[in-house]
């Protein structure tokens, strides 16, 4: 397995995250669409890893994809990583944090802005500082 920046043992991520939390960021899950706290969401700030909080994403790449989970057309430099998936049967590519390498969804080149980006992420992933 992979070794990050920031580095915890599965023990004290289960320790540390909420349930739900740990099921998503660290077990790869889904939170159901249009049920997360940032899919509406349009205050000025950045959006960071909920597990390390490394800055992710800055408001003004965040658009409303009507997918039902946040989405954003850039993410801010070197703080994701890529991943080919291939699980359920698709191939996409899957987004991790690059600090901690927990999971925050997925990326797709459907994207209406001039990025022509997606980046498709669960509301458990992160969080938010206003600016």
């Amino acid at each position: 397995m992979k070794k990050y920046p920031f580095y915890k043992t599965e023990e004290q991520w289960k320790k540390d995250l909420t349930e739900e939390e740990y099921r998503v960021l660290r077990q790869k899950g889904t939170e159901r669409p249009f049920t997360g706290k940032y899919n509406i969401h349009s205050e000025d700030g950045t959006y960071k890893c909920m597990a390390c909080n490394t800055p992710l994403f800055e408001s003004s790449s965040k658009f409303d994809s009507g997918c039902g989970w946040p989405s954003f057309d850039e993410s801010i430099e070197g703080s994701i990583e890529y991943i080919r998936d291939t699980s359920h049967g698709m191939i996409r590519t899957e987004i991790l944090c690059a600090n901690c390498g927990s999971h925050l969804g997925h990326i797709f080149n459907d994207g209406p802005t001039e990025t022509g980006q997606r980046y498709c992420v669960n509301s458990v992933s992160i969080d938010f500082d206003k600016s």
